[in-house]
């Protein structure tokens, strides 16, 4: 369902909330941040408060909102569980028909990645295939924790730029 951005700019903080609430992983929070800054000029200005207020959050509501993705190709992912995003995202990138081989590959790293990192990976996957998100999977193994945290949160950017663009006609 498609809103005009001046239906959200003129529309009660609830109903805004309601329409934004999902554009960052399960966190209507970020949403809520920014209602009170409207109107917004352009969808790249309501993308930037909204990251500017995840960015204001502190270390405990950005590592709730990384925590809040799903694993890719994971048991969620398996069992329909993932949010409607997440599940058009999941299955644009071809996550959803994997061989046996190739979902136990990616639960290897998405366990990998945890253990290393203490947060789920995570990554815009609009433009890649199975193969360049395993690549990014591998190369991403090698960071250090503040750089993987800074990438998941620039990652999340980009997934709720997508989001928005998806989500605001004119």
């Amino acid at each position: 369902m498609n809103i005009s951005l001046s239906d959200l700019n003129s529309c009660p903080a609830s109903v805004f909330v309601d329409h934004l609430g999902g554009i960052f992983e399960h966190s209507p929070w970020v949403a809520e941040a920014v209602v009170g800054q409207r109107p917004f000029a352009s969808v790249e200005a309501l993308h930037g408060a909204m990251v500017a207020a995840i960015d204001a959050a502190g270390d405990e509501p950005q590592l709730a909102l990384i925590r809040a993705h799903p694993d890719l190709a994971g048991k969620a992912a398996l069992a329909g569980e993932l949010t409607r995003e997440s599940t058009s995202e999941q299955s644009g990138a071809g996550l959803d028909r994997l061989t046996a081989g190739e979902y136990a590959r990616f639960h290897e790293l998405n366990d990998a990645y945890k253990e290393r990192f203490d947060i789920p990976f995570i990554l815009a996957v609009r433009g890649h295939d199975k193969h360049s998100i395993l690549k990014a999977f591998e190369t991403r193994l090698a960071n250090i924790p503040q750089a993987e945290k800074t990438e998941a949160l620039a990652q999340i950017a980009r997934i709720g730029s997508f989001r928005l663009n998806d989500l605001i006609g004119d």
